[in-house]
Protein backbone atom coordinates (compact mmCIF):
# COMPACT_ATOMS: atom_id res chain seq x y z
CA UNK A 1 0.00 0.00 0.00
CA UNK A 2 1.09 3.60 -0.54
CA UNK A 3 0.71 6.25 2.12
CA UNK A 4 1.03 10.05 1.81
CA UNK A 5 3.22 11.57 4.52
CA UNK A 6 4.36 15.03 5.58
CA UNK A 7 7.84 15.10 7.07
CA UNK A 8 9.05 17.56 9.69
CA UNK A 9 12.87 17.28 9.65
CA UNK A 10 15.07 18.64 12.43
CA UNK A 11 12.47 17.99 15.14
CA UNK A 12 13.46 17.64 18.77
CA UNK A 13 11.49 14.37 18.97
CA UNK A 14 11.02 11.57 16.47
CA UNK A 15 7.81 9.70 15.84
CA UNK A 16 4.39 9.64 14.30
CA UNK A 17 2.69 12.97 15.01
CA UNK A 18 -0.78 11.96 13.80
CA UNK A 19 -2.98 12.45 10.78
CA UNK A 20 -3.52 15.63 8.75
CA UNK A 21 -6.59 14.49 6.86
CA UNK A 22 -5.37 11.62 4.66
CA UNK A 23 -1.69 12.48 5.24
CA UNK A 24 0.43 11.05 8.06
CA UNK A 25 2.70 13.57 9.81
CA UNK A 26 6.12 12.16 10.76
CA UNK A 27 8.74 13.98 12.85
CA UNK A 28 12.42 13.13 12.51
CA UNK A 29 15.46 14.67 14.16
CA UNK A 30 17.67 14.23 11.09
CA UNK A 31 18.25 17.27 8.88
CA UNK A 32 16.79 17.49 5.38
CA UNK A 33 20.13 17.07 3.64
CA UNK A 34 21.83 14.22 1.84
CA UNK A 35 18.91 11.85 2.30
CA UNK A 36 19.32 11.75 6.09
CA UNK A 37 15.70 12.71 6.79
CA UNK A 38 14.43 10.20 4.23
CA UNK A 39 16.35 7.36 5.89
CA UNK A 40 15.03 8.47 9.28
CA UNK A 41 11.44 8.55 7.96
CA UNK A 42 11.74 4.99 6.67
CA UNK A 43 13.15 3.89 10.04
CA UNK A 44 10.48 5.68 12.11
CA UNK A 45 7.54 4.46 10.01
CA UNK A 46 8.78 0.86 9.85
CA UNK A 47 9.37 0.84 13.62
CA UNK A 48 5.88 2.24 14.28
CA UNK A 49 4.41 -0.51 12.13
CA UNK A 50 6.60 -3.25 13.62
CA UNK A 51 8.16 -4.06 10.24
CA UNK A 52 11.74 -4.43 8.98
CA UNK A 53 13.06 -1.17 7.50
CA UNK A 54 13.09 -2.68 4.00
CA UNK A 55 9.26 -2.99 4.11
CA UNK A 56 8.73 0.81 4.26
CA UNK A 57 10.42 2.85 1.54
CA UNK A 58 9.93 6.28 0.06
CA UNK A 59 8.82 6.04 -3.58
CA UNK A 60 8.00 9.69 -4.35
CA UNK A 61 8.93 13.13 -3.04
CA UNK A 62 12.58 12.51 -2.16
CA UNK A 63 13.35 16.25 -2.01
CA UNK A 64 9.97 17.44 -0.75
CA UNK A 65 8.43 17.47 2.74
CA UNK A 66 5.41 15.72 1.19
CA UNK A 67 6.31 12.17 0.29
CA UNK A 68 4.73 8.86 -0.62
CA UNK A 69 5.93 5.81 1.28
CA UNK A 70 5.24 2.28 0.09
CA UNK A 71 4.53 -0.28 2.81
CA UNK A 72 4.85 -3.96 1.98
CA UNK A 73 3.33 -6.84 3.87
CA UNK A 74 0.35 -5.12 5.52
CA UNK A 75 -3.14 -4.21 4.38
CA UNK A 76 -4.29 -0.59 4.42
CA UNK A 77 -6.61 -1.36 7.34
CA UNK A 78 -3.78 -2.94 9.36
CA UNK A 79 -1.47 0.01 8.66
CA UNK A 80 -4.11 2.46 9.89
CA UNK A 81 -4.84 0.34 12.97
CA UNK A 82 -1.15 0.15 13.93
CA UNK A 83 -0.57 3.85 13.33
CA UNK A 84 -3.65 4.92 15.31
CA UNK A 85 -2.42 2.87 18.26
CA UNK A 86 1.11 4.32 17.93
CA UNK A 87 0.00 7.97 17.78
CA UNK A 88 -2.63 7.65 20.53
Amino acid sequence: MKLAIKVVPGSSREGIAGWLGETLKVRVSAPAEGGKANAAVERVVSAALGLPKAKARIVAGNTSPRKVIEISGLSAAEVERRLEKDSA
